[in-house]
């Protein structure tokens, strides 16, 4: 049944409660008649006929015009201008029902008992029409007149205040539409509920009602973004990531973008080994495009872990598609090998970076390429590395080299000149023993001199090969 049936049919049955069987109405202020007269009474009944039971709204203003016509009663005079009000909403002019009902009212034609449902009724019209203001305030004169709202009309004053951006007065009676629905109310009343308790400020109730649905429907995608979000706007990034991580066990979480905000959260948290692990899980999976830009923030994230070995397959596959950035990640690739003292592979991946191109830091390939021939026993091949680097780095290298060389010389011109001082000092212990003759020497005086020319002859062949 349409609106203005149903406001047609209020009216109407507000007018008249058993015309016809001798009942009256209840008096009406100011106005001692009770009842029709029998021509008035004919008329208006014609009236009535026409309009509720031929739907013939013309007619039925013919007949209230003759009605009009006639001397009438203060009573006739209110039944008249309701039944001229629900006349007029059955041919669309709101504004004239209206003023029919309010004339009634100021006139005292309405009795104080029917005077309520007549501030309703002008209120459903005033509804209509998209007056807002004017519906709530007659809906409010209804209340003060002893209306007692329904369930679906307390849903109405809630959807009216808040189109009238008076969410305060919207959550009011929301509030008791859900108290009468209770826990298993609709999910647009929990929806609008939800939506007031944030435009109000009223996160903590807001949170029970999401607490409340998500354990009706754990899978509900649209709570749990709605938890993570007041989370976000209260700054609050380390809840709204506890929530992300649980959406994510949960399998919520499906898109590139959701499943990259999952890494960055556990990133941004200090877990850079977590955050790899589901980084490559979702790569393998094809959930996350295994492109440059995606391989080069997981090799960052074994690194800053310090899984290098993890790490190093990673490098290498952004280094094969990584184009004019493919000399950068050989570069990343032999600093890799060399954390983990893989000399070999750190050479040939700085080898390979040099002459790609697009190092960022040619002179230090060049320290670690020098490091690893050092380490491999090639220190000529290392000091050319060194060299090359032309930096602080090389210089302090080939400084050390020079001073492990050196400290190296040093070492062996010294077990060189022991042997010498030692052979000298047996060989004057030899000399003193021979005044008491040859027999009885010891058995080392007999190549003593032997020996010690041939320790100064190595000494001076070192010191003649080293330039001392």
């Amino acid at each position: 049944m349409g609106i203005k049936a149903i406001l047609k049919g209020a009216i109407v049955c507000g007018a008249l409660t058993a015309f016809g069987a001798g009942a009256a109405m209840a008096q009406a202020a100011g106005c001692a008649e009770t009842q029709f007269g029998a021509k008035t009474g004919e008329t208006y009944l014609k009236a009535e006929t026409e309009l509720i039971a031929n739907e013939n709204p013309q007619a039925a203003l013919a007949e209230l015009n003759r009605l009009r016509a006639m001397e009438l009663n203060c009573y006739e005079q209110g039944a008249v201008l309701r039944l001229g009000a629900a006349i007029k909403i059955q041919v669309g002019d709101y504004d004239g029902a209206v003023r029919d009902l309010e004339t009634a009212l100021n006139q005292g034609y309405i009795p104080a008992s029917e005077s309520a449902t007549t501030y309703y009724n002008i209120a459903q019209i005033y509804l209509t029409q998209e007056n807002l203001e004017k519906s709530f305030e007659y809906m409010t004169r209804w209340i003060d007149a002893g209306g007692q709202p329904d369930r679906d009309q307390k849903w109405q004053l809630a959807v009216i205040s808040h189109r009238m951006d008076d969410n305060t007065e919207a959550l009011r009676w929301a509030e008791e539409v859900f108290e009468q629905d209770g826990p298993g109310a609709t999910r647009e009343v929990y929806d609008f509920l939800i939506y007031l308790y944030d435009a109000t400020n009223n996160l903590a109730r807001k949170a029970e009602l999401l607490e409340v649905l998500l354990a009706r429907d754990p899978t509900d995608r649209q709570l749990w973004d709605a938890i993570s979000g007041d989370y976000f706007k209260a700054d609050d990034e380390r809840k709204a990531f506890e929530v992300q991580k649980a959406m994510y066990l949960g399998g919520l979480l499906e898109t590139e973008d959701e499943l990259m905000r999952i890494v960055n959260f556990y990133n941004r948290f200090n877990a850079p080994f977590h955050a790899a692990q589901i980084l490559e899980k979702e790569m393998n999976a094809g959930r996350i495009e295994q492109d440059f830009e995606k391989l080069e923030l997981l090799a960052n994230l074994y690194q800053v872990a310090r899984e290098y070995e993890k790490a190093i397959p990673v490098i290498e596959r952004a280094a094969q598609v990584g184009g004019s950035q493919a000399g950068a990640m050989y570069e990343r690739l032999g600093r890799s090998y060399s954390e983990l003292q893989d000399w070999e592979n750190t050479e040939e991946s700085l080898t390979k970076a040099l002459n790609t191109g697009g190092v960022k830091d040619a002179g230090l390939a060049w320290v670690l390429i020098g490091q690893s021939r050092y380490e491999r026993g090639d220190r000529s091949g290392a000091r050319d590395a060194f060299r090359s680097a032309n930096n602080r780095g090389g210089r302090g290298w080939l400084a050390f080299m020079d001073s492990e060389e050196r400290t190296e010389v040093a070492l062996a011109r010294f077990d060189l000149q022991s042997a010498v001082l030692e052979l000298t000092n047996e060989k004057e212990v030899c000399d003193r023993l021979k005044v008491l003759g040859d027999e009885g020497l010891p058995e080392g005086c007999a190549t003593v001199e032997e020996r010690l020319e041939e320790a100064n002859g190595a000494l001076g062949e070192f010191d003649e090969r080293n330039n001392i």
